[in-house]
């Protein structure tokens, strides 16, 4: 079993690129309402909610489990890409590294595609891979898009 390594994925969305950038980089206090399936809460320990280089907390659900992650993030605002670094939580006590980039890659016609690419390194061998997490991380980006697409219909 490899000991660290790197997932990416894409996901087809039909919300703009400007839209679902805004919402990772700046409006994540919405995300409990939009996917609280997924999202039960997000709290700012520095910085606020649109500033490169916070810390945040999520409580969020993987896998039928209540757990919490604590992040740094930063903004590319000319690739549309958000990096969450991971910094404690359940995540955390498996791997020494967890990075989370979402890219947001407008299309030609209408909608975007979000490029995830997860960055991992375990603490140990007997870790698993953190296959849980990218599918999490899939379907966080993809269950957004019904959110994001209400908000510009009704803009």
């Amino acid at each position: 079993m490899a000991m660290s390594g790197t997932y990416v994925t894409e996901v087809p969305l039909k919300g703009s690129a400007k839209s679902h950038y805004k919402r990772w980089r700046s409006e994540n206090h919405l995300f409990p309402d939009a996917v609280g399936h997924h999202i039960q809460g997000v709290f700012v320990h520095e910085g606020d909610w649109d500033s490169h280089g916070a810390i945040k907390s999520w409580n969020y659900t993987c896998d039928g489990k209540q757990e919490v992650f604590k992040e740094k993030r930063e903004f590319d605002d000319d690739k549309m890409a958000v990096t969450l670094r991971g910094l404690e939580g359940h995540v955390m006590e498996q791997l020494k590294v967890y990075d989370v980039i979402f890219q947001f890659i407008p299309k030609t016609e209408k909608g975007c595609v979000c490029k995830v690419t997860m960055i991992w390194e375990k603490r140990n061998e007997d870790s698993p891979e953190p296959i849980n997490y990218m599918k999490f991380a899939k379907s966080l980006a993809a269950d957004m898009d019904d959110h994001i697409l209400k908000n510009e219909k009704g803009a």
